[in-house]
């Protein structure tokens, strides 16, 4: 059958095509704040760390969603369970939301949050986001992003439901907020830029999530294997775009065995 999008705004609408979006955010929100409480984070810029009992045996980064327009890492605290079950540091960085930013200087904010959580937390690092976060995680393995040390550091990176491409977010309302023009479009899309050589890349997507993710995450699996990148997709199936991050929280999910296995074989 042929593809063609002929709603730009509803191809990227997630909430409006699941069964009780907004109780997702409010549950999120929820378990944020217990988690906190079990384990206070220690600050990362506006971001979070989070520190396992004894000697993290490496540093986790989730990088969180909203089309780069909403929430912050205080939504998402209790996606760090699985990481510290693991042994796992992980930080959560903060950045700047559209308009107040553009979406290259969020990449940058992030990198300098990554670097300076590397500081901190020595060992492997296995990289990670959700959405627009997948999108950043991305970012942190292309070329000329992270400075050197911290990049020959990183082990994996697994982006969830990521935007590879972000020209075609050009015809969609939200363009009203994030201003991008063609330019920056490219510039910011991973799947037009050089990957860093030696990081293995998984793109992780719900079965169910819309065709646009789906195709996306297909996309940048595809072009960074062109480009001489160790890449697989995965199509994880019967979930959709606000459940495919639950697994995070158990460190024996196949998401976060993937995330962190590299780490700890080059560990090893």
């Amino acid at each position: 059958m042929l593809y063609k999008i002929t709603d730009w705004n509803d191809a990227y609408a997630n909430g409006a095509h699941i069964p009780g979006a907004d109780g997702y955010v409010r549950r999120w929100t929820d378990d944020a704040a217990t988690f906190r409480d079990a384990h206070p984070p220690q600050p990362l810029g506006r971001g979070h760390l989070f520190l396992p009992e004894g000697q993290p045996q490496g540093l986790m980064v989730f990088i969180h969603g909203g089309y780069w327009m909403r929430f912050d890492p205080s939504a998402f605290s209790h996606l760090a369970a699985g990481a510290l079950r693991a042994g796992w540091a992980c930080a959560m960085p903060a950045y700047t939301l559209a308009p107040q930013a553009r979406i290259a200087a969020m990449t940058a904010e992030v990198a300098g949050a990554v670097a300076d959580a590397a500081a901190r937390v020595p060992g492997p690092i296995a990289l990670t986001g959700h959405s627009a976060g997948g999108h950043l995680a991305t970012r942190m393995v292309c070329a000329g992003v992270l400075p050197d040390d911290v990049a020959a550091r990183v082990t994996a990176c697994v982006p969830i439901s990521p935007l590879a491409d972000l020209r075609p977010l050009m015809r969609t309302a939200m363009n009203d907020t994030l201003h991008l023009d063609a330019s920056e479009a490219w510039a910011e899309s991973p799947a037009l830029q050089e990957p860093r050589p030696g990081i293995p890349v998984t793109t992780w997507v719900g079965g169910m999530e819309r065709p646009e993710f789906i195709r996306q995450a297909r996309l940048l699996a595809d072009i960074w294997a062109g480009l001489g990148a160790e890449t697989e997709c995965v199509v994880d199936p019967g979930l959709h775009h606000f459940n495919v991050i639950d697994a995070l929280a158990r460190p024996d999910s196949p998401l976060m065995r993937r995330l962190l296995d590299q780490g700890l074989r080059q560990d090893g």
